[in-house]
């Protein structure tokens, strides 16, 4: 949440195939969309991809692209498996922070219609609401060790006084 993207949605997207999203536009040109490729069947073969205007470029696994998604575009899987991705919209470049400020209320106020009411407590509370919702959760952990939430696991001798073999490469 620190990272310093400028994010104002992040999930992860499926698409099943064989399947196509037809052309359309989202009406947005105050954020860009970027998708990381996740788990892309058939990854290089051009059976995964989106059209942005008249530009068409495949998903490729670990591959990162950012689109307008204010112009015209679709996405087509031809495979015969689930392609995933991971989505994020971000702020426009172009906006000041004042300018996102006023979209991010804008749509607060679609959320939370209480922070626009005409009682100081209810837009009080709203706010509240508001904060609570972009917050991002703290994780305590209840143990020390392996950071799974157990108690660190002692390795196993092998027969022959042997360390037990790691799950993975040093």
């Amino acid at each position: 949440h620190d990272s310093g993207i400028p994010a104002t949605e992040v999930f992860f997207a499926s698409m099943a195939g064989p399947s196509d999203i037809k052309k359309h536009t989202d009406f947005t040109n105050f954020v860009l969309t970027s998708h990381l490729a996740v788990d892309i069947p058939y990854s290089g073969e051009n059976k995964c991809r989106i059209t942005v205007g008249d530009e068409t470029r495949e998903w490729i696994n670990g591959q990162v692209m950012v689109f307008d998604t204010s112009l015209i575009h679709d996405a087509t899987n031809e495979s015969d498996k689930m392609r995933y991705i991971l989505m994020f919209r971000l702020w426009h470049p172009d906006l000041t922070q004042a300018e996102r400020d006023a979209l991010q209320f804008t749509y607060d106020c679609l959320e939370i219609p209480g922070l626009v009411s005409e009682s100081p407590e209810e837009r009080f509370m709203a706010a509240q609401m508001a904060n609570s919702a972009r917050a991002f959760p703290a994780i305590q952990s209840k143990s020390k060790g392996s950071g799974f939430g157990g108690q660190r696991s002692k390795g196993k001798k092998k027969k022959g006084g042997g360390k037990a073999k790691k799950g993975f490469a040093s």
